[in-house]
């Protein structure tokens, strides 16, 4: 093993030259700014028009058959008053007009009719909008501000939830725990199809025979499942550093909620848990993928099994409700045993906070004997595989092989 950081700083610096990692890195974050920079300028644009269209001054008959409408409304938006429905509209149609209003009698099974003059797509709405506004504006007058904020849905309310006589935020506990099950499916999205592919560069250059003849395959191994996980982390920080940032800058441009970070529960017990099955379930998967690489002779035949890979991690959110409502069901204990589904059911639960001690003891135990297993694995099929440029490994060769 004395080889072991040759193979780290090998790995690490080899992969950093790429440029393929380099746009793969960089390019998620490049895409979310360039998607928030859309966001931002197309809202700037769409304020900036319906501003323009709120001082833009057109003349507008109104007809109100329902009595709602008050008077001193009509009068200051200097619109006129027409005897029927057919002569508003067909001021419209003759040009005397720009618009025309008709509230019929009973508006609660007949719709506002708006007939107006075509001047585009988005300033039609202008029409439509004066119906509604003067409409709003004369009931509210006629009703107290209580009765307005209950019917306007605008009522505020507060909760107050207790556990272990104590008060009880579940949204604000849930912050930092999640934060490992965001992080491993950063990782595993981002960077597993480079997982895979590690152990089939080798292969497919050749160079594979030189190399065994200096390092051992486990060393081989277990540096490249040390330096992919380590570059992981120095993507994922590409991937989180500029969203903070982002955020911090520009939160208000884009009307997202300030979050006040200082003030969040901190719950060590969950936090820890939350690392340990992180680590766990990050090796597991890592040596899965590297495993599977191994016993492929191409990286193309590699890529055949991301899916599946893809499926075992993303598969559980499918149960996401039961999560939530069905804790100690059968099937939810299942997911969060079985070692191949469990991290992301053990970290979604562990920041719910709906995961049991005994689950804890059982659960990460078992994930770090499937990690050794796999890492094992990993390392004989390496051994007996690397050689194999044209066909899979057999299992049923490799473990009747000695040695």
């Amino acid at each position: 093993m004395h080889n072991l950081s040759t193979v780290i700083k090998f790995e690490i610096v080899r992969t950093l030259k790429k440029k393929s990692f380099w746009l793969m890195a960089l390019g998620f974050p490049l895409m979310i700014g360039a998607i928030f920079g859309i966001i931002f300028l197309s809202n700037k644009a769409t304020n900036d028009a319906a501003e323009q269209l709120v001082k833009q001054q057109f003349s507008i008959e109104i007809t109100d058959n329902s009595k709602l409408i008050k008077p001193e409304l009509i009068a200051a938006i200097n619109a006129s008053t027409a005897a029927t429905k057919q002569q508003g509209i067909e001021d419209v149609k003759q040009g005397r007009v720009d618009g025309y209003i008709y509230y019929p009698a009973n508006i609660v099974t007949q719709p506002i009719e708006v007939y107006g003059q075509d001047v585009g797509l988005f300033e039609n709405n202008r029409y439509e909008s004066v119906a509604k506004d003067l409409l709003l504006q004369s009931v509210e007058a006629s009703v107290s501000p209580e009765t307005k904020t209950v019917i306007a849905g605008e009522a505020k309310s507060s909760i107050t939830t207790f556990r272990n006589g104590e008060a009880y935020d579940t949204v604000a506990q849930m912050i930092l725990p999640g934060v490992f099950l965001v992080l491993f499916y950063l990782l595993i999205s981002f960077f597993g199809s480079q997982m895979l592919t590690s152990t089939t560069e080798e292969k497919e250059n050749r160079v594979i025979e030189m190399i065994l003849t200096t390092i051992e395959a486990r060393t081989l191994i277990i540096g490249k499942i040390i330096s992919l996980i380590l570059l992981a982390f120095f993507q994922g920080a590409l991937i989180v550093v500029p969203a903070l940032l982002g955020y911090l800058l520009f939160h208000e441009q884009l009307n997202i909620p300030a979050l006040d970070l200082s003030n969040l529960p901190v719950d060590w017990a969950r936090i820890g848990t939350g690392a340990a099955i992180f680590a766990a379930g990050l090796v597991m998967f890592t040596g899965l993928l590297v495993l599977i690489g191994a016993s492929v002779p191409t990286a193309k035949e590699a890529g055949q099994f991301f899916g599946m890979i893809m499926m075992l991690i993303f598969g559980p959110l499918y149960a996401f409700s039961l999560f939530l409502s069905a804790p100690d069901s059968p099937f939810v204990r299942f997911l969060s045993l079985f070692p191949l589904t469990a991290p992301i059911p053990l970290l979604l639960r562990n920041a719910i906070g709906n995961l049991h001690p005994w689950e804890i003891a059982v659960a990460i135990p078992v994930m770090i004997i499937t990690a050794t297993i796999i890492l094992i694995l990993a390392v004989r099929v390496f051994r007996y595989g690397a050689l194999e440029y044209t066909r899979k490994v057999s299992l049923r060769e490799m473990f009747t092989r000695k040695g």
